[in-house]
């Protein structure tokens, strides 16, 4: 007895030293690794890497930007039956436990012996999320033994809530989907409350294996899966029978749900993701910014339209350029085989393309790439001569036999009435920029035809001559330098000789006719190039540029010749959509923006525009605003501001603050509410009775623009606005080419801005301009623009600066108008 005592008592001796040893052993293993954890604060503080998501100012989604699909979402908004998924698969004791399960070890252990496979995993919810975010995946004792010592360190840091929560939202299941909200969409296209609990159960399949155990990678392998989950949660008692059998018969449907883009902005959000990875750097991506532009959706869709349909109308005049593809009879033996080809051609703008199988005089039928087979009648493609180039097209086709043939691939679009109708893809370009005058808020932005196509923004990187519409701010520089609205100007012939050129230059009217003397308001409305040359030549070639200069035209884009008074500067199309800002805000020069609001994860705001208002009185503080545009300037560079200071940044989110609604700020003037009014009146007339006219479809009387047509006919514009939205529209070729006889500004580019401006001004109220207190009325005659006298109820009424009335009838002496101009 005494002996068994006496090996008792070294048994228990043992243990104890042993016990001792062990705790020893295992103290100073965790202080050699603990420099290598990660401190407590870097676990409370631990981001969840969120992809960059843009919105309109209507909240539509435009684009998501990142690697990474994850949507947070927090562990009160988790579905139950969805939470007890994952925990019968991975970790049955998970609110029990303080790390790691001893039992859920020799659970993985004991399935290995019997099954040879490991159902269930041995490594806790805690000892995974470890493993994920703060360690490596390297299959070593060394980090097996960090995750043990940081499993228990984030269990007395954090909830099992928190730990949960984190885990769900952090965890990779397949095709890019991270934590179970993006996997629900991704998989399924609903959100986590709309989920069957088969769904749930499948969405706890892939932990395991994410890559090859999935709904669509491996669909029956997901199901083996996801009926184990579900058995093990009814062995739990997590759902009762009836349940299960329900769940378990059901048929999944998984495919992929790409990000739903609510609104189509491509342009407009390359812009937004470019200016955020300059700012935040790689953080953009993954820090979970939602960007909120000042894009209206409405506003966009009618641009992109109104854009489509004027190229298309463009392209059409110009005839048919044949298909795109051409089968032989051996080909179109397997239409199967076609078909499929069908589905792989790009859509751009609605378009698709269609394979002629049968063609008579009045109709084709055709295949599209979904298998559907459609009529194209004769009646909607007669347009189709034959396109022979930019200034000639071939006879008009007599029946659908000589517009398609057997085998031929072309291209169809829907019309109204939802009918397939011939088309093709256009060769030409345009643009199309709307914004508030008032303070430069972007509402509709649309950079080519369709992105698919071409990625280049024609509104911010393209550079191209404005032609006649920089005659307004030629006008503008001349009632600046003396001259007035009933100043008379000679159009007639003008011959310059230059060293540079191999000829001497005869600029001449669009018309090729010459008018003699002419007002200044006529020399605008009805768009006079020898009067605009006479003009500049008279006030002189530098005072005319440094007016330009006002409007924020860089500089190094604007000629020091008489050219420019025909608008041969190249200049971004933004550039002009400012320009004419001027003009409809009464005389600021504003800045367009498109960012109006960044925020963080937290949804606080690291950013808030600070608006820059045209108006005298309405703010104290004057803004400073670099009056030279630069082209990678086009909009807002977004600073940081607090009280109209930046704070440095190393473009890490880290150092981002969030901040505080500043305060607004007064757009300086450049030039004169009277000469704004002055112009203003002008470019009323030119939509009234000039250039512009068919604006007046539109049936208001408060809109004003200006056309504008360069040499040939390469570039097309229409620079139009009403006092609270000025829009800008250009068509052309991205390489400068002719585009055919008689494809005017007024054709061309106008039409589109018609189109839109039907739906832009249909909620804004008529405007009637306030007559500034600088500017007086009074008739003058027509013919030679002398003042008449105020009894004189004939001539027209004018406008003028208050001191710059033209001389009295009576008063006025024969002037030699060559002499003069």
């Amino acid at each position: 007895m005494r002996k068994t005592l006496k090996i008792i008592w070294f048994l228990t001796k043992l243990g104890l030293v042993c016990l001792l040893l062990a705790v020893v052993a295992v103290y100073g293993m965790y202080k050699y690794f603990e420099p290598e954890l990660p401190s407590v604060e870097s676990i409370k503080e631990y981001r969840l890497q969120v992809p960059l998501r843009v919105y309109s100012e209507d909240q539509k989604l435009m684009a998501v930007f990142g690697t990474k699909r994850r949507i947070p979402v927090a562990i009160k908004d988790i579905p139950e039956h969805l939470k007890q998924a994952y925990i019968a698969a991975e970790d049955a004791n998970f609110y029990d436990h303080h790390g790691f399960d001893v039992k859920g070890i020799m659970r993985a252990m004991w399935e290995i012996i019997t099954t040879g496979e490991k159902q269930s995993g041995g490594s806790t919810i805690t000892q995974q999320l470890t493993r994920n975010v703060f360690l490596s995946l390297d299959q070593t004792w060394s980090r097996k033994i960090k995750e043990l010592f940081l499993s228990v360190k984030l269990e007395r840091t954090i909830s099992k809530d928190e730990i949960l929560e984190l885990y769900l939202n952090k965890i990779l299941l397949g095709h890019r989907a991270y934590g179970v909200a993006a996997a629900a969409d991704v998989y399924y296209g609903k959100t986590l409350d709309q989920l069957s609990l088969a769904q749930m159960a499948m969405l706890a399949a892939p932990p395991k294996a994410p890559s090859r155990i999935n709904p669509v990678t491996s669909p029956e392998r997901a199901l083996q899966r996801r009926n184990y989950v579900l058995a093990r949660m009814l062995e739990l008692k997590f759902i009762n029978k009836q349940e299960f059998e329900q769940a378990v018969n059901e048929v999944d449907e998984a495919f992929i749900h790409e990000p739903e883009v609510e609104l189509a902005a491509p342009w407009v959000a390359e812009m937004v993701r470019r200016d955020m990875v300059e700012r935040f750097g790689d953080g953009a991506y993954t820090d979970g910014y939602r960007v909120v532009t000042t894009i209206n959706s409405a506003l966009q869709m009618a641009a992109q339209e109104a854009l489509q349909k004027g190229l298309h109308a463009y392209d059409q005049r110009h005839g048919y350029r044949g298909p795109v593809q051409h089968f032989d009879e051996t080909a179109m033996q397997d239409l199967e085989q076609l078909t499929e080809q069908l589905s792989e051609f790009p859509k751009p703008a609605g378009l698709q393309a269609a394979l002629i199988l049968t063609v008579d005089e009045q109709e084709a039928q055709a295949r599209l790439g979904d298998g559907q087979d459609i009529l194209l009648a004769f009646e909607d493609s007669d347009w189709a001569a034959p396109y022979v180039d930019n200034y000639r097209v071939g006879n008009k086709p007599a029946n659908m036999t000589e517009v398609v043939a057997i085998g031929d691939v072309v291209m169809v679009a829907r019309d109204d009435e939802g009918e397939f109708t011939l088309s093709q893809i256009p060769n030409v370009q345009g643009a199309l920029i709307s914004s508030n005058p008032n303070n430069g808020q972007i509402y509709a932005l649309v950079g080519g035809y369709d992105y698919q196509i071409s990625k280049f923004n024609r509104v911010t990187q393209a550079k191209r001559q404005p032609g006649s519409g920089f005659k307004p701010i030629i006008y503008s520089a001349a009632l600046e330098n003396g001259l007035n609205a009933a100043s008379v100007i000679n159009d007639a012939p003008i011959v310059f000789e230059d060293d540079k050129l191999e000829r001497a230059w005869r600029p001449e009217n669009y018309s090729e006719k010459i008018f003699g003397p002419t007002r200044l308001r006529e020399g605008i409305v009805k768009s006079r190039n020898l009067v605009s040359i006479r003009v500049l030549r008279h006030i002189g070639i530098q005072k005319g540029r440094q007016h330009i200069m006002k409007f924020g035209f860089n500089a190094d884009d604007i000629p020091s010749d008489l050219s420019i008074a025909l608008g041969s500067a190249d200049v971004p199309i933004i550039a002009m959509n400012r320009a004419f800002g001027t003009f409809a805000n009464g005389g600021f020069l504003i800045k367009p923006y498109v960012i109006d609001a960044v925020y963080n994860q937290q949804e606080l705001p690291v950013y808030l525009h600070q608006d820059i208002l045209a108006c005298d009185d309405c703010v104290k503080e004057p803004a400073v605003i670099e009056p030279q545009f630069d082209q990678q300037d086009s909009l807002e560079s977004l600073p940081l501001v607090i009280n109209n200071q930046a704070p440095e940044t190393d473009n890490k989110s880290d150092s981002v603050e969030v901040v505080s609604e500043p305060q607004p700020l007064k757009a300086p003037r450049v030039i004169s509410a009277e000469n704004a009014f002055i112009i203003d009146s002008f470019m009323q007339e030119v939509i009234q009775r000039g250039t512009g006219v068919r604006a007046k479809s539109l049936g208001r009387s408060d809109l004003a623009g200006k056309t504008g047509t360069t040499n040939d006919q390469m570039d097309a514009w229409f620079n139009g606005y009403h006092p609270q939205m000025v829009t800008n529209v250009w068509v052309g070729f991205d390489t400068p080419q002719p585009m055919g006889r008689g494809e005017v500004g007024g054709r061309v580019a106008l039409p589109i801005w018609v189109d839109y401006m039907q739906t832009a001004v249909t909620d804004l109220p008529e405007n009637e301009r306030t007559v500034p207190a600088g500017v007086v009325a009074a008739r003058i005659d027509p013919e030679s623009g002398e003042l008449l006298p105020p009894d004189n109820g004939g001539g027209r009424l004018e406008y003028f600066m208050v001191g710059r009335l033209p001389p009295a009838k009576e008063d006025k002496q024969a002037v030699d108008y060559d002499d003069l101009f």
